[in-house]
């Protein structure tokens, strides 16, 4: 038998033989590597969900004309959009601008894209539906539709100033978001631009980006200077509101952390201490036959350092399935496993077992055999 097989015996006895106790310094370990490794998993991927939700508040970048322009070309608006950090953009919706007539009412008309509008603005509530794409079909705002008397299915006249001839269009929805949206008529992009004559024109393009506000920053100062006739321009309420977000959400994953991973030393450096307490005469004996205290202290580490592994293995696989949980209850999406915080959770749980072994360590090598043979 090599020394190697009989110290593994040695520990394995040791700690069947101290089965509840054990048992309770296993559960802690497994339980602080739990909670370990299902909140590093979750902050892990709650920026990309916390991203997710944040862009259904609408956009948090818009590209607007240089200078005193008006208007900007629409081709240059892709290629800036195209520059954007790859994956990350969700929709990219431009809107080109201009005063109108309906009914002989001024009002405000845009031209847009609904379909991008639908990926970029998905807080707009639509009574009645979205126009087919090359309907012609109009959305009117609540406020505009209120003013006019116009509901879904009917047809609205439009005059553009400049153009004697007056554009009928049908009233496919109503739109609700309660904010400025509701005093627009909206139309096809390329519709209005060939009534307003201004071909491949648009006044601005509202861009949803999973991008923190870090990296959007990072990014309109490398396309600084670029040229394209385009201004890059953060919308601060959301990019703000979302940094703010994350990191108090960060601050809230450290400090829970390190409660439970001192809560985890406490127990199990406690359940040791008492372990250590019971086998004073056998510790004081094993001194007495010559053991030394490297032997000691390698007996006390092993069996920490075992219930370490147990419970870090135990507490990975229930943190995953914690997050996963988690997740799906508060994103409805799932989240993938990451080796990573798997090995990081088991290695911390393994290191945690090993530091509370510590004080009953020196605990065990300051037993004096003489006196605990005697019974003092």
């Amino acid at each position: 038998m090599t020394k190697y097989s009989l110290y593994g015996k040695m520990v394995l006895y040791a700690l069947l033989r101290r089965r509840s106790r054990m048992v309770v310094a296993l559960l802690a370990v497994a339980i602080g590597a739990t909670v370990l490794s299902g909140l590093v998993t979750l902050y892990y991927d709650v920026p990309r969900q916390m991203g997710r939700e944040f862009r259904s508040y609408g956009a948090n970048l818009l590209l607007l004309p240089d200078g005193d322009n008006q208007v900007m070309p629409e081709q240059a608006v892709q290629l800036a959009a195209g520059s954007l950090p790859q994956g990350k953009v969700i929709g990219m919706a431009p809107y080109l601008y201009d005063r109108v007539l309906i009914n002989s009412q001024p009002i405000m008309a845009a031209g847009t894209d609904f379909a991008a509008v639908k990926k970029v603005s998905p807080y707009w509530q639509i009574t009645g539906q979205w126009p087919a794409p090359g309907s012609g079909g109009a959305v009117v705002g609540a406020e505009v539709a209120e003013l006019l008397r116009l509901k879904p299915g009917q047809t609205v006249t439009i005059t553009v100033p400049g153009a004697e001839q007056e554009k009928k269009l049908p009233v496919a929805g109503i739109v609700h978001t309660g904010g400025s949206e509701e005093d627009f008529i909206f139309v096809e992009l390329p519709l209005l631009q060939q009534w307003l004559g201004k071909p491949g024109l648009v006044s601005v393009a509202q861009v949803s980006v999973q991008a923190g506000e870090g990296e959007l920053t990072a990014w309109m100062q490398q396309t600084a200077g670029t040229g394209g006739g385009i201004t890059p321009r953060l919308v601060k309420q959301l990019t703000q509101s979302e940094g703010l977000v994350l990191g108090k959400l960060q601050a809230l994953v450290y400090l829970v952390t390190l409660i439970v991973l001192l809560l985890t030393l406490i127990c199990v450096a406690t359940t040791m201490m008492a372990v250590v307490t019971e086998r004073r005469k056998e510790i004081g004996l094993k001194k007495a036959l010559g053991a030394e205290n490297r032997s000691i202290v390698l007996e006390f580490l092993g069996e920490g350092m075992v219930l370490g592994g147990l419970g870090g293995l135990l507490g990975t696989g229930c943190g995953f399935y914690f997050a996963q949980v988690v997740s799906l209850q508060v994103f409805a999406r799932p989240i993938s496993f990451q080796p990573l915080i798997a090995l990081a959770a088991f290695g911390a749980a393994v290191a945690v077992a090993g530091l509370a072994c510590l004080i009953p360590v020196r605990m065990a090598t300051g037993v004096e055999p003489a006196t605990v043979l005697r019974g003092e």
